[in-house]
C-alpha cells in the first residue's frame, strides 16, 4: 500500500523549495514539489501564485518534521582549510 503524501513545508518560490528539498535529500526523505507552473515561469510570489508545496510520504512526515527544525551553527559545520 503506498503512503499518502502530506505538505511538510511551504516555501514561498523555486528557490527556498530548492534549498529545503536539499535538506530532506540529505536526509534520504523522498519529497515531491507541487507549484503551478506560472510562478516558476515568471518568479513572481502573489497571493499564493509562486508558493511551492513539499510534500512527504505520511510514514516520513516526522522525520521530514524534525530535519526541517534543525538548526546549525557555524561551529557545528566541519570546515576544512582549502589551502591544505
Amino acid at each position: 500500500m503506498e503512503d499518502r503524501w502530506r505538505v511538510v513545508y511551504t516555501a514561498s518560490g523555486m528557490t527556498n523549495a530548492r534549498i529545503v528539498a536539499g535538506r530532506l535529500e540529505t536526509e534520504e526523505i523522498p519529497f515531491r514539489l507541487k507549484y503551478e507552473a506560472a510562478g516558476e515561469i515568471y518568479a513572481i510570489v502573489i497571493n499564493r501564485l509562486g508558493e511551492v508545496e513539499i510534500l512527504v510520504p505520511e510514514s516520513f512526515f516526522e522525520a521530514a518534521r524534525k530535519a526541517l527544525s534543525t538548526h546549525f551553527d557555524e561551529k557545528d559545520l566541519n570546515w576544512q582549510n582549502s589551502s591544505e
